[in-house]
């Protein structure tokens, strides 16, 4: 039987952005959103740039601004690794290079690419 909720760890480089109990999350993988629900098979998939929801058991939803990292489901625990985490979105979100998805980028295997 699969657990009414999991636990969820939201890490950026300078600190821990969120740590508690969620009952559902939807993040900005690199090739589209992903959906994690208590009883989530293991998984492991990049991150691209966007909004991270964060569904708690009391009711109601938390927003956070993640760009390129790395989540990891298993046992119930999903971990966030992240460049950037912060409830709120960077001034240049909509406009900056830097929070494009590698999936938009024209040719991510091109020489000297960051991306790479």
């Amino acid at each position: 039987m699969a657990a009414a909720s999991m636990k969820l760890r939201l890490v950026s480089p300078v600190t821990t952005v969120f740590e508690g109990e969620t009952v559902g999350i939807v993040a900005p993988a690199w090739d589209g959103q992903v959906g994690v629900l208590p009883g989530h098979a293991p998984m492991i998939t990049l991150l691209g740039g966007g909004a991270l929801f964060v569904e708690l058991p009391s009711g109601g939803t938390e927003e956070f601004f993640v760009n390129r990292g790395v989540l990891k489901v298993e046992d119930d625990e999903v971990v966030i690794l992240t460049e950037y985490a912060d409830r709120e979105a960077p001034a240049d979100f909509q406009t900056s290079q830097a929070w494009l998805d590698p999936a938009e980028l024209e040719d991510v295997s091109t020489p000297g690419n960051p991306l790479v």
